[in-house]
């Protein structure tokens, strides 16, 4: 008798495994809001009765209020399971075996799990040594079996962002394609095409509430573009697939503006202290339009992580991304935070007696 067995493409995709496991101290390795979110979230809490977990969630109330606050229409909006989900929707909505995707790449890891879990072909495109986006080369990388090209703007792990004419060029040179940009870190760039949707029926614009507002514990994000195109992506989505606490909270930090301007502010200003050090201490960065800075220590960045782990700081390795050999990210937060990690990272510099020339090894 055969055994149960996945299916070929299961089989073949790649497993993600964050390093969740124990984290704890100042946590700047996951690019999370490293503060808190909106007071005004807790008072929703506080508020949510205990009757309203027995029944199953309706979105469609607070997406109204998610569009209205955005300038757009309900129709054009989908809340989504944090941004994660709004990639497999996509990736499940329009592709299918033999497709192509391409990928800019350095990139978050959730792009090729989903799309290689239909049977797609992922078809990388690597970024020069600048990081920055890869926009000729993206170009050139369309064929008529292109399906969906997907990328960050700003990119993780390395800060870059792509210009709207880029994207506008993409969406054009690939009609058949859905062009799929995910600005979770659009808070700390301040740029986004989330208006030009209304008129690209193959844009998609993905937002999360995981970052500036700090609701990554809850799981929301947003998926937008035209009422016709989105309708593919509702139809492979469970009716509750956000959960009601999640929907709960979303109106009221969505209105307290004057907190999330002062977080962003405080990230904003934590990545100039933090990229002043870097230069200072000799250490090579990337210039960043997010909350977080992409550095290269070399060959021992295992040792400086670990060693910033042991000051109860934490830090992301990034060794393993293409191109990021010796590379670590560092999350922005709040000032304070960021003068301690800054002192850190100098004593653990200095205790390893690093030099500027290791991070060119």
């Amino acid at each position: 008798m055969s055994s149960l067995q996945p299916t070929p493409a299961v089989r073949r995709m790649a497993e993600y495994h964050p390093p969740l496991a124990g984290r704890s101290g100042l946590l700047l390795d996951f690019n999370e809001n490293t503060f808190a979110p909106s007071p005004a979230v807790a008072a929703s809490l506080a508020k949510l009765a205990a009757k309203s977990l027995t029944i199953y969630p309706e979105r469609g109330p607070v997406e109204r209020v998610v569009a209205k606050a955005l300038g757009m229409e309900p129709a054009q909006a989908l809340l989504t399971n944090g941004v994660d989900e709004a990639i497999h929707l996509v990736c499940e909505a329009f592709l299918s075996p033999g497709d192509e995707v391409l990928l800019a790449v350095p990139t978050f890891g959730m792009y090729p799990l989903f799309a290689q879990s239909t049977g797609a072909t992922v078809i990388p495109v690597h970024a020069a040594q600048d990081f920055a986006f890869p926009f000729e080369a993206m170009l050139s990388a369309i064929t008529a079996r292109t399906r969906l090209v997907a990328f960050a703007t700003p990119n993780n792990p390395t800060g870059s962002a792509a210009t709207r004419e880029q994207i506008l060029a993409l969406c054009n040179a690939a009609p058949q394609a859905a062009i799929f940009v995910d600005e979770a870190y659009f808070h700390f760039h301040g740029k986004t095409v989330l208006p030009t949707i209304a008129t690209v029926p193959n844009l998609f614009v993905a937002r999360t509430f995981s970052k500036a507002y700090g609701l990554a514990g809850l799981r929301i994000g947003l998926l937008a573009a035209q009422p016709e195109s989105l309708r593919w992506v509702r139809k492979v989505a469970s009716p509750y697939n956000v959960n009601s606490v999640a929907l709960a909270c979303l109106p009221a930090a969505l209105e307290d503006e004057p907190y999330l301007d002062w977080y962003v502010q405080q990230a904003l200003s934590s990545r100039g202290l933090l990229e002043s050090a870097l230069d200072s201490l000799g250490v090579p960065r990337w210039p960043s339009a997010a909350n977080f800075v992409l550095c290269r220590i070399g060959p021992r960045h295992a040792t400086f992580v670990t060693a910033m782990l042991q000051m109860q700081i934490l830090v992301r390795d990034r060794s393993s991304d293409p191109g990021c050999d010796g590379c670590v990210r560092i999350t922005t937060g709040t000032v304070e935070q960021m003068k301690r990690a800054i002192e850190a990272i100098r004593q653990t510099l200095a205790t390893m007696q690093w030099q500027t020339s290791e991070a060119q090894q």
